[in-house]
């Protein structure tokens, strides 16, 4: 592995030898990996992961984190988004009405976060909304997925298998947010349609796609977000 120089002394790309044990997907994810500005500066500022850049440009455009604001991620390892969350929510310096919560929730094990709750837990197993609302100690003003299902290889499927995804943790949300709140997952281009959207439609005064610039430009991957929460539909 080496990085080259241009004439002018200017650093250029690193390249990755591929290796007898290293496969061509391999080089070329790591080489994506070593040049990604955003990976280099998510080491350099203590974050989890390059992802945080795509919340932290979304939030400072919808104003979805306010202190004292309860907050649920889904599918949360390694923890960059519960980072920025507990950050922009005051979760670990806040006082009284200025403290907020976050709770993140994944099957893996996670390192401790400051100011993070983290559940060990299914976000799919039914007695999981009332174990977080009582972690929370009530309802949810956010609710953030970043999750996407394993990839198959097969367009079809693996489109599928994220429209399900994401209909589960929008059904999740309805489960525990409160009126007024908000839901923002991760999609795939042409990959919310159909119930997906019509459930989002008709419990939030506002649903569209966003597509942060540390989204990188040749990844299909967007996020819809679903604002002013109405409560669920059928209790109304």
């Amino acid at each position: 592995m080496k990085a080259s120089k241009g004439s002018g002394g200017r650093e250029l790309k690193t390249r990755v030898k591929t290796g007898r044990n290293r496969s061509l997907s391999s080089k070329l994810w790591l080489e994506r990996q070593l040049n990604d500005p955003y990976v280099a500066r998510a080491r350099r500022e203590g974050y989890r992961a390059r992802a945080v850049y795509k919340l932290a440009e979304i939030d400072d455009k919808a104003k979805l984190f306010k202190p004292g604001a309860r907050v649920v991620d889904l599918g949360a390892a390694p923890g960059g988004w519960s980072q920025l969350a507990a950050q922009r929510v005051r979760a670990a310096e806040g006082k009284g009405r200025d403290k907020g919560r976050v709770v993140a929730i994944d099957i893996l094990e996670m390192d401790a976060i400051p100011g993070v709750d983290i559940l060990h837990l299914d976000f799919l197993d039914p007695a999981a909304p009332d174990i977080l609302k009582d972690k929370l100690g009530g309802a949810a003003d956010v609710v953030l997925s970043d999750m996407a299902a394993n990839a198959t290889g097969h367009r079809k499927t693996d489109h599928l298998k994220i429209v399900a995804l994401v209909e589960a943790a929008a059904a999740f949300a309805a489960e525990v947010l409160k009126p007024g709140g908000a839901f923002l997952a991760k999609v795939i281009q042409g990959g919310t349609e159909g119930e997906l959207l019509a459930m989002l439609k008709r419990d939030f005064a506002s649903v569209k796609h966003v597509k942060p610039a540390a989204s990188r430009q040749d990844s299909a991957e967007l996020y819809v977000l679903a604002t002013g929460f109405r409560g669920r539909a059928s209790e109304a």
